[in-house]
Parts: C-alpha cells; structure tokens; sequence
C-alpha cells in the first residue's frame, strides 16, 4: 500500500442507518466508503465533482466489505483510505472503519473511467494533467 497521508473521515453513525438491533445496517458501510473516499479525493485537490464537469465518470465496477465489530447509533468513527492502485483505465481503494481504535470493518472497491456515454476511457490520453495527478497520488 502506498503511504499517501491524509487525515482519517471521521463521521457519527445516524440513527436512520441503524437496523432493528440498533447496529448500523450492513449496506451503509458502502457509503461509508463513498464519502470517505470523495472527501480523501478532494483534499488531494483531484474532486470527482470536477472530474464529472470534465466529461469523466468514476463508477464502481467492485466493492467488498468484511464486518468486524457493529457499529451503533451515535457511535463516533473513523474511515481510512488507502489508494492501492491505478493502471490510467481503473482505479482501487482499501478501506478501514475504526472505532476505539478496533477496526469494525475492512474493505475496498474498484472503480473505472468512462464517458458521458458510458464508453470506458484512458485518461492517459483524454485528460494527461488528471492521469499525472492520481499517478502522484498513488505513487505517494
């Protein structure tokens, strides 16, 4: 894994992604990832929001989630991302969940580039300056 730094996401378990146990619901971790990573994308001054005004689209193509320990309504917690790596077509993430210092969940999730016609591209080739940008950032 690189060594890319950035502050973890920290976030509050809401009371509307809780189940009828009280722990938060399996699919919210998902999210979890998802703002974890936009934030990460941002700080690192490479917005998936500006991308999109670009013409690029970042789905997600695989996603994986091992749950640890539950999380429950109000818990404080923190997510880090580790980008793992980037090939200019395809892009990967791993994420931890922490509470208390114990990990609650492990995971990561897979993403490509494409189109606004869904047609995948190279940004090596339609967008050099964003391509040598997230190179930096996951050679970091």
């Amino acid at each position: 894994m690189k060594n890319t730094t950035i502050m973890p996401y920290e976030r509050r378990a809401n009371y509307y992604e809780t189940d009828q146990m009280g722990i938060v619901h399996h699919t919210n971790y998902f999210r979890y990832f998802e703002e974890a990573r936009m934030d990460f994308m941002r700080r690192l001054e490479c917005s998936a929001f500006e991308m999109e005004k670009q013409g690029i689209i970042i789905p997600n193509i695989d996603a994986y989630a091992k749950y640890i320990r539950p999380i429950r309504y109000e818990d404080c917690f923190k997510i880090i991302v580790k980008p793992v790596s980037f090939t200019g077509a395809k892009m990967k993430f791993e994420y931890e969940i922490v509470k208390n210092d114990e990990i609650c969940c492990t995971g990561y999730t897979m993403h490509c580039f494409v189109n606004s016609n869904m047609k995948p591209i190279s940004l090596k080739k339609t967008h050099p300056a964003i391509f040598a940008r997230l190179v930096e950032i996951f050679t970091q």
